[in-house]
């Protein structure tokens, strides 16, 4: 009720603090969003520039030029400070200028809402609401992070702010939506130096919510008690994991458990405030790095792309392949992040995802600068983006930042307004965007028959302990979770062969029945939920690899009795009789199998490994050993169950060709994909060309990528549904010389430098 109450408060002060509309807009026409950040002046987000008003003419030289270049919308922020300075009494003056230059000028205008910048007043109205580290010590905000939405007071406040927001910019007919929360975590934009390990939140608030999580999961304080072997006797009595225990880490995977559950319903709050303030208008948050690469561990509080998705109708990414001093990430490790966020974007009939922030130019972290970014990059990240099916590309930003450890940054043209030839380029792309864009928002990507696991609770063996000497440049086994689901992409890359991620927490048998190779890297610790799907799609004919120590421990950090554990070892056809970590976390698996067991692999051919060494026994007679460790004992074993087939490996196959790739293990990976019966939708001759498609109807999309320096030459022949009859160049509509042979369509092209040719078949 003080929430309902709060809200028509908030809507009735709205009415009378805004300029009134003098009518109902219709909704915005279909539009992919193809923007640039871009909040009024020279202001870097989150801040905004005073007097928006009496700058609006100045202004309006900026959007024209956007609007000039290509770019279709206009992607705005507020922050929570300056949008209501005082309780109720909101101020929306740039968002009500943005918004009348965006109608003006015929684009769209997309808000981003940062809520970390919170107003002074929430914390002297709610003292308690301050954020709190694991060591107690509170957190007072220097404009981020704000306070703690698990305070009732701070979260009526919040959605409130944002149903106001939502009232406001919908009345105008170049509205076309929210992104809610740029790249959420518990704690956004703020690091406490002076706190050595910190981690957020335990304030009484989040511990509360906390106590009730655990209620609805357990049930009792009893069933509490089992699973992690306390003696409360109410749970109040309950606090979170802050310690490492040689005993159990239950305890640490419901507290990480929670977390995720809780950002993921944070982002619905906000979300169902928009609807019902502003049905229609279409709502987003983007994460800041896809899970692919980020672990549940942070500090910060971690995110889940799959349960974030869920709450929104486009979930995405930043996108900073140059974020910094020496980062400059290579091909595979692009097309990795995207096809990861395609993954989640795309998952059980979803629309698909926007990219929140592509990288416009050089990027800095204090006295670090990036390597320079160039219109090449700029065509290359966002063509690569737009063959997985981006529904929206958002550039970072239209200025460089004007202050903060960012300062000079991340711009697409200069600070004194000079445009540059990165500009150029990205607003060439969004005209062709525009003038196709019924038919890229209606193209899917093509179906994938290769799926890798994603299994965020391979992270979690061991809870907190989490250091162990192998010989890596850190001393620790670090990255091998990020390098296990990047090695066996890496591998299959150049193959052209679309890749899906799935979640491990949210497959079913009828999911993985869509593909014909199943890949789970890294396996260590699995979610009981797993197990009897992976069973299904072998017994109904599916090919599956896994490597060492599969399901060593299950979701609540348990061992089981036989490894492979979950009663995987009958699937797989064998079980671990020893176990040991390779000296210098490094080994090799020498192939002893038949020439037909995976084409282009030979006996005697060494697969690099990393981290274990795990010798298998096979337990039936269909299970043989097809590959040997050092010395001699079984590193794989080749088996069937029901109808399918399955490879069992004793070491981390994946992760080794991620940090080693060898032309042995390239021949591996390429050889699973024939043992699986898997059929690249492509093939290209001559050109070091990645081709991506998306199909709409009998129509057939192909994204013919040249990532090198150098124009390229070759051959792409694409598969295609029914009879081919036209083939046409997307960017300019020229007809295409083209090869027809009943469902295959050949096509000779050249691709400039760092650029892509769009092929369009009907």
């Amino acid at each position: 009720m003080r929430r309902v109450l709060l809200l028509c408060l908030a809507l009735g002060v709205m009415t009378l603090t805004l300029r009134p509309s003098a009518r109902t807009p219709a909704p915005p026409a279909r539009v992919l969003p193809m923007a640039v950040w871009y909040g009024g002046g020279k202001a870097r987000a989150p801040m905004l520039e005073r007097d928006a008003r009496q700058k609006k003419e100045a202004w309006r030289a900026d959007v024209q030029q956007i609007k000039a270049l290509g770019f279709t919308t206009i992607r705005a922020w507020i922050d929570w400070a300056s949008g209501e300075p005082v309780e109720r009494q909101y101020q929306f003056e740039t968002l009500d200028v943005l918004l009348e230059l965006a109608e003006e000028e015929g684009l769209t205008l997309v808000l981003q809402v940062y809520m970390d910048s919170a107003p002074g007043w929430i914390g002297r109205r709610h003292p308690d609401s301050l954020f709190v580290s694991s060591n107690g010590q509170a957190i007072t905000p220097e404009s981020s992070p704000g306070y703690c939405r698990d305070h009732d007071g701070v979260r009526d406040a919040d959605v409130a702010f944002y149903a106001a927001l939502a009232s406001r910019a919908a009345r105008s007919k170049a509205f076309l939506g929210f992104d809610l929360w740029s790249e959420p975590h518990v704690v956004n934009w703020a690091t406490p130096t002076w706190i050595a390990n910190p981690e957020f939140c335990f304030c009484v608030h989040t511990k509360a919510r906390f106590r009730a999580w655990l209620q609805r999961k357990y049930g009792s304080v009893e069933a509490l008690n089992r699973a992690w072997y306390r003696h409360f006797t109410s749970f109040d009595e309950v606090e979170p994991s802050r310690l490492s225990t040689i005993l159990s880490f239950t305890d640490y995977l419901d507290w990480k458990a929670f977390i995720v559950d809780k950002l993921g319903e944070d982002l619905k709050d906000r979300a169902d405030a928009v609807r019902k303030a502003a049905p229609g208008v279409v709502i987003t948050s983007h994460a800041a790095g896809v899970g692919l690469f980020a672990s549940p561990h942070h500090w910060e509080g971690q995110a889940d792309d799959w349960t974030m998705a869920r709450q929104v109708d486009y979930y995405g990414t930043s996108f900073y392949p140059k974020h910094s001093a020496l980062v400059d990430r290579d091909v595979q490790w692009r097309g990795a992040l995207l096809d990861f966020t395609r993954s989640f974007g795309y998952d059980q009939g979803r629309q698909g995802f926007w990219i929140g922030e592509l990288q416009g130019g050089f990027g800095t972290i204090g006295v670090n600068v990036s390597p320079t970014v160039t219109a090449g990059d700029l065509r290359i990240w966002t063509w690569s983006a737009l063959a997985r099916g981006a529904r929206g590309i958002s550039y970072y930003a239209w200025y460089p930042m004007s202050t903060g450890y960012e300062a000079g940054g991340f711009g697409l043209n200069q600070l004194d307004g000079t445009i540059t030839d990165r500009a150029r380029a990205a607003g060439a792309i969004a005209k062709v965007v525009a003038a196709n864009a019924d038919l890229l928002l209606e193209a899917r990507p093509v179906r994938a028959e290769v799926a890798i696991v994603y299994n965020p609770l391979a992270h979690f063996v061991g809870g907190r302990q989490r250091a162990a000497a192998y010989g890596g440049p850190q001393g620790e086994v670090v990255g091998i979770e990020r390098d296990s689901l990047l090695g066996a992409y890496r591998a299959l890359f150049g193959r052209n062969v679309p890749i899906d991620y799935v979640h491990a927490n949210h497959v079913t048998a009828e999911s993985l029945s869509a593909y014909k190779l199943v890949i789970f890297p890294y396996p260590v610790m699995a979610p009981d939920s797993v197990a009897a799907p992976l069973r299904a799609y072998v017994e109904q004919g599916g090919a599956l690899v896994a490597e060492a120590r599969l399901a060593w421990s299950n979701e609540k950090g348990v061992a089981s009795d036989r490894i492979p554990g979950l009663g995987l070892w009958e699937v797989m056809g064998a079980r671990e009789v020893a176990v040991q970590t390779a000296t210098g976390g490094k080994t090799q698996l020498t192939w002893s199998g038949l020439a037909s067991d995976l084409p282009g692999l030979q006996a005697g051919d060494v697969l690099p490994g990393r981290w274990y060494e795990e010798t298998l026994e096979p337990l039936f007679g269909r299970a043989r050993v097809v590959a040997t460790l050092p010395g001699g004992a079984a590193g794989a074993v080749l088996s069937t169950h029901g109808r399918g087939k399955t490879l069992l490996l004793g070491s981390y196959v994946s992760a080794a060709y991620q940090s080693t790739p060898t032309a042995a293990a390239e021949r591996f990976h390429a050889g699973l994909l024939a043992w699986a019966g898997v059929t690249p939708p492509v093939e290209v001759t001559g050109g070091p060309f990645e081709v991506r498609l998306l199909t709409r109807g009998s129509e057939t999309l192909a994204f013919v990528l040249n990532h090198g320096r150098a124009p390229a030459r070759g051959t792409v022949v694409v598969g295609v549904q029914g009879r081919a009859t036209q083939v046409s160049d997307l960017a300019t509509g020229t007809a295409l010389e083209a090869r027809i042979d009943r469902a295959r369509v050949s096509v000779e092209l050249e691709v400039p430098a760092e650029d892509a040719r769009v092929l369009r078949i009907r």
